[in-house]
């Protein structure tokens, strides 16, 4: 089923919580893209900077994922569902306050 059909789920105005991944535990399979109503994530590599900044587990999954990484883009279209919260396998994603 394509996200775009799960939009029933999202009923909160967006820019109440925003989705937070943790680049540690991330593998970048992007179930969270998939399943996101509203386009808020995108898979891309991680920058040099933000590798460095991961711990050891964190770069052995980096390095055997390609270095890609799931990234909130437009955190401010999230509309609180939680479907990218329970799609995400390694638990990675956590609903937050927003604050822009």
């Amino acid at each position: 089923m394509k996200s775009h059909l799960r939009t029933e789920n999202c009923k909160t105005i967006s820019g109440v919580l925003k989705p937070v991944v943790d680049l540690n535990k991330c593998e970048g399979k992007g179930p969270c893209i998939e399943v996101c109503p509203y386009q808020v994530f995108e898979m891309k590599p991680i920058s040099d900077e933000k590798h460095a900044q991961l711990n050891f587990i964190g770069k052995l999954k980096t390095v055997f994922h390609g270095r890609e990484k799931a990234f909130v883009i437009y955190p401010e279209q999230c509309r609180s569902c939680g479907l990218c919260v329970t799609a995400c396998p390694e638990k990675a994603i956590q609903l937050q306050k927003f604050r822009p």
